[in-house]
């Protein structure tokens, strides 16, 4: 059975028109090469409640791994991490460091990653090879992650007590 998958591209100037998506499509094809089912793909305008609201609406009743690209850097308008902020209920810091250690020019992402019940959300730079790259170096641990996260059982001693896997 297959994780599935969804991609934000946030950008002012994909969501107005004026240049295309190219990231939405690169990481779809990743995701699927993966083994991920991409069900949703959405673009939005830069900004803190654009991204948030697109975010509630995309986990909401979704079990599966959602992956934001731009929005990231340093210009005024990339607020991508404080609006995953206020979407995520608890952060996973050590996929964000993970990705940021992939380049040098990693360190510049404000990325973060975090759950939303179901949903873990990574935010990808805007950069195509940058987004490809960053979820390069975290897509081996997201099944298991999203088998946590969905709920598989954990493992039980003999005295039905949980333990460490």
């Amino acid at each position: 059975m297959p994780h599935f998958a969804r991609v934000l591209t946030v950008s002012d100037t994909v969501s107005s028109g004026q240049s295309e998506d190219r990231n939405g499509p690169d990481l779809e094809r990743y995701l699927g090469a993966a083994g991920f089912a991409v069900d949703l793909r959405r673009v939005v305008a830069d900004g803190i409640e654009p991204v948030a609201s697109a975010l509630r609406e995309m986990c909401d009743g979704f079990a599966g791994l959602l992956v934001t690209t731009g929005g990231t850097g340093f210009s005024p308008r990339d607020l991508t991490p404080e609006a995953t902020r206020e979407v995520i209920e608890r952060e996973a810091p050590g996929v964000a460091e993970a990705m940021r250690l992939i380049n040098p020019l990693g360190r510049l992402s404000r990325g973060i990653a975090g759950t939303r019940a179901t949903t873990l959300i990574v935010n990808l730079p805007g950069s195509p090879r940058g987004a490809i790259e960053c979820l390069g170096a975290v897509i081996d641990v997201i099944p298991h992650a999203l088998e946590l996260l969905i709920g598989a059982q954990p493992h039980r001693s003999p005295s039905g007590e949980p333990t460490a896997r």
